[in-house]
C-alpha cells in the first residue's frame, strides 16, 4: 500500500451528489461530473492491504480490490484497469449500481467507515475508456463453434463476451428493441446513463459477438431450429415473472407493476416516446415494495413531478449501525440508508424532517378502494411487527392515483414458450434447474442469471455470465477452458 497510515489519517469520503433541485429537473446521472477522481486516490490509500482480504470473499466476481486499490494510489491507472477488467467485464456498470457486499467485508468495516471500494472501481473503469485502456480484444482464430445467448442483460452480455473472446461464434438473442435487458429498461437513466451501456455494447460488435433485437425465442424463433442450430444454448433471460399482490381491489385501473411503469419512462429518455402513458405527473403515486426497484420508481416519479410519493416497506426501520449479534462483519448489513431517490423525494413532502422520508416501515396492503370509474384512489394498510401480523389500530389510508408494486420477480417467464418449448426443468421455485456447471436437463443448454440463480444484484449476474462462459467453453472444448475458472462461490454447490 502507498501510504500504511492512510486508514488512519484519511477518512471516508463518496463521490458527491448534485443538488436534488438540480437532478431531479433532468435525468442526468445523480453525481457531481468529474468531482470522482480527486478524491479516489485518496480513498485508495485507505485499503488496509490486510492480510486476508474479506472484500475478495464478499464480492461474487473475486474482484482483485487490494492490487487495484493500491495501483490507483499509485496512479498506474493502466494497470488498475487490468486487474479491474481480469475479473469483471463492466465494471462501469458495477461501479455505479452494485450495492458494494465488498464494502461491507472491507476489514477497515470492523470498526471505522469501509474503503469507498465501488466508486475506486467506477473512477477506474470510466478513466480506462476516456484513455483508451479498454480496446475491443477479438479472437486470433475462431473456433468454429456457435453458441446462442437468449437474454442480453448482464449475464447474457458477460456470457457472450467471454465466448467470443475465446473464439467461439455467439449470438445474442433479446426480446426487446434494444439490446442490454434490465440495463436497459429497468434500470432509470439517472442511475445509469445508457451511454456506458452503448459503449460496450459496440465494443462486443467490434470483437465480433452477432446481436438479434426484436426476437423472443420461442415465440419469434422455434426452440428446436435454436437448439440444432447451434453447439450450445445459454439461458439467461431474466427472472421477469413478478409477483403479485393478491388483496381486494388489485383490479382497480391505475395499478400496475414497477416493470410496466420503468420501462416507459427509459423510453421517454430513448426519445421513443414524448410523454410515458403511466406518468405520475400530478398523480399521488403509492409504491409497494422497499427494495431498489420501489427506489427506482420512487426517483421516476419524482421526475415526473409527482404530487406526493410514499414507499411502503413491509420490514421494519433497520438501524443505522450494524446488529453485531444478527449480522456481524462480513456479512452485509441491513441499514438505515438514504439513496439518491430517497433524498429526492424528501422535496414533495412538508412534513418535520423526523416525517420526511418517503418510505413507510413496517407497513402492510390491506386494500384498494376506487371510484366509480373503477380507478383507484386511495390505498389502505396497516402497521405490522416483525412477524408481519397486523397491528391493532394501526390501518390509516393513502391517497393513490397510480399505485406501482414493486415485490420482486421469481423466474422467467414462460408465456414466451422458452422455458416449455425447450422442455427445461425448473425448481420449486420457478427458477431453471441446472447442475453445478450450469448444464441443464437439456443437452448442450445452460442456464445462468436471475433465469436460473433467481432475482440477484448485477454482480451476481456478471459472475454467473463469466462463470457458465467457462462451463460452455470446456463443454466444446471437450474438457479444457481458454477462461478463468470461476471463482469464490462457485467452488461450493449452487444455491440462491
Amino acid at each position: 500500500m502507498a501510504d500504511p497510515k492512510g486508514f488512519l489519517t484519511t477518512p471516508r469520503e463518496e463521490w458527491p451528489r448534485r443538488p436534488s433541485g438540480e437532478r431531479t429537473r433532468d435525468w442526468d446521472e445523480v453525481y457531481v461530473p468529474g468531482a470522482l477522481l480527486p478524491i479516489v486516490g485518496r480513498q485508495a490509500d485507505r485499503c488496509m492491504d490486510c492480510g486476508v482480504p474479506f472484500c475478495h470473499e464478499a464480492c461474487p466476481l473475486g474482484n482483485l480490490i487490494p492490487e487495484w486499490n493500491d495501483l490507483v494510489s499509485r496512479s498506474d491507472w493502466r494497470a488498475a484497469s487490468d486487474r479491474l477488467h481480469a475479473t469483471n467485464n463492466f465494471p462501469e456498470f458495477t461501479g455505479r449500481l452494485c450495492p458494494a457486499p465488498c464494502e461491507a467485508g472491507c476489514v477497515l468495516a470492523i470498526n471505522q467507515p469501509a474503503v469507498t471500494i465501488k466508486n475506486v472501481e467506477c473512477a477506474i473503469a470510466d478513466l480506462a475508456w476516456e484513455e483508451g485502456f479498454t480496446p475491443p480484444r477479438p479472437p486470433e482464430r475462431l473456433s468454429g463453434r456457435t453458441v446462442a445467448v437468449v437474454g442480453s442483460g448482464p449475464a447474457g452480455l458477460a456470457a457472450a463476451q467471454q465466448l467470443t473472446r475465446a473464439g467461439h461464434t455467439v449470438a445474442v438473442y433479446e426480446r426487446d428493441d434494444r439490446i442490454g435487458g434490465l440495463l436497459r429498461y429497468g434500470i432509470p437513466e439517472f442511475k445509469m446513463e445508457k451511454q456506458h451501456l452503448e459503449r460496450r455494447i459496440g465494443q462486443m460488435r467490434a470483437e465480433g459477438t452477432l446481436f438479434r433485437t426484436s426476437t423472443a425465442v420461442g415465440r419469434d424463433v422455434d426452440v428446436a431450429g435454436l437448439r440444432a442450430r447451434y453447439d450450445a444454448v445459454v439461458i439467461a433471460s431474466g427472472a421477469t415473472a413478478w409477483h403479485e399482490l393478491a388483496v381486494p381491489g388489485r383490479e382497480l385501473a391505475g395499478i400496475h407493476q414497477a416493470m410496466e411503469y420503468l420501462p416507459l419512462a427509459n423510453r421517454v429518455c430513448e426519445g421513443d416516446l414524448e410523454h410515458s402513458p403511466l406518468s405520475a405527473a400530478g398523480r399521488h403515486v403509492v409504491i409497494v415494495g422497499g427494495g431498489d426497484t420501489g427506489a427506482d420508481c420512487l426517483g421516476t416519479a419524482v421526475r415526473e413531478r409527482a404530487a406526493s410519493v410514499t414507499q411502503l416497506d413491509i420490514y421494519a426501520q433497520p438501524g443505522a449501525e450494524r446488529d453485531e449479534e444478527a449480522e456481524p462483519w462480513p456479512t452485509y448489513p441491513r441499514l438505515y440508508r438514504l439513496s439518491a431517490a430517497h433524498e429526492e423525494a424528501r422535496e414533495l413532502r412538508s412534513a418535520p424532517a423526523a416525517d420526511a422520508d418517503a418510505r413507510l416501515f413496517a407497513a402492510s396492503t390491506l386494500r384498494f378502494t376506487g371510484d366509480e370509474r373503477g380507478h383507484v384512489r386511495a390505498l389502505h394498510l396497516v402497521g405490522v411487527d416483525a412477524g408481519r401480523r397486523p397491528k391493532p389500530g394501526t390501518e390509516r389510508s393513502l391517497p393513490a392515483d397510480l399505485v406501482l408494486l414493486a415485490l420482486g420477480f421469481s423466474g422467467p417467464d414462460r408465456r414466451d414458450g422458452l422455458v416449455d418449448g425447450l422442455g427445461l426443468e425448473l425448481e420449486p421455485r420457478g427458477t431453471i434447474a441446472r447442475d453445478r456447471d450450469f448444464a441443464t436437463n437439456v443437452p448442450g443448454v445452460f442456464a445462468a442469471g436471475d433465469a436460473a440463480r433467481g432475482q440477484s444484484l448485477v454482480v451476481w449476474a456478471i459472475a454467473e455470465g463469466r462463470a457458465v462462459a467457462a462451463a460452455v467453453d470446456r463443454h466444446l472444448s471437450g474438457g479444457t477452458t481458454r477462461l478463468p475458472a470461476p471463482v469464490g462461490p462457485y467452488d461450493r454447490p449452487m444455491t440462491a
